[in-house]
């Protein structure tokens, strides 16, 4: 979700600012995930190298991710959407895990879609936890396999990501779900995440639509023609 910083300078204003704008486009954009039947949105809201940040703007990002966890739930459980949280928890403060934790809990049962909130995340750092947690449960070294790191990233029920979306021009892929994306389209817009809305979202998922995803083999389509037609 990049580009709110940018956002707010333009307006005269500090950091805070685009990000509190940056909370309303997560909400709107998840609305536009309900209607167009998107399940699952993965939203990067805070890095594990983002602690290197001003230290007023980690502690403003920190009050706005409780305060949104706390004003925000009834509404998320209305709609029946089911919170999840990504990252390194045991980092952040211990009211900031109560609330999430309670989001989590209250949210458990909800089938109208899933917000993963990428929180203190970084994919390097969940490729990591995973390999510890299989070996301090005593792994077999030739028992880990692919299927065995992903049971234990952090949310290994949740699927891969289809499309990835970068707004703000960006071009790297920033440590973001390195595991998961492995296969992922990528999309980069120009648009400042606080202007993303329902539109842009449509735009990105018809671009989406438009193209064949290999998966590093080759479509039916492409083997019938190199094939004279010849497969049925």
């Amino acid at each position: 979700m990049d580009g709110n910083g940018r956002w707010a300078r333009r307006r005269g204003h500090p950091a805070s600012f685009g990000h509190r704008a940056g909370v309303r486009a997560i909400k709107r954009v998840l609305e536009g995930c309900e209607q167009l039947g998107v399940n699952v949105l993965s939203v990067y809201a805070f890095s594990t190298e983002n602690w290197s940040r001003p230290r007023a703007e980690v502690r403003a990002l920190m009050r706005l991710f409780h305060e949104t966890m706390q004003r925000e739930i009834d509404e998320m459980h209305r709609r029946g959407v089911r919170i999840v949280v990504s990252g390194r928890r045991d980092e952040l403060s211990q009211r900031m895990r109560e609330r999430i934790d309670e989001a989590i809990a209250r949210t458990a049962r909800n089938t109208n879609g899933v917000l993963n909130v990428c929180l203190n995340y970084g994919g390097r750092a969940e490729i990591v936890d995973a390999v510890r947690r299989l070996v301090a449960a005593g792994a077999d070294p030739q028992q880990v396999d692919e299927a065995a790191i992903t049971a234990n990233m952090y949310n290994p029920d949740l699927p891969d990501p289809d499309l990835v979306i970068r707004t703000a021009g960006e071009r790297r892929v920033s440590n973001f779900l390195l595991w998961q994306s492995a296969y992922s389209e990528m999309l980069v817009t120009e648009t400042l995440w606080p202007d993303f809305d329902v539109e842009h979202l449509k735009a990105a998922i018809a671009d989406y639509g438009s193209r064949v995803r290999r998966f590093g083999g080759r479509p039916e389509q492409e083997l019938r023609a190199a094939d004279g037609g010849r497969r049925s």
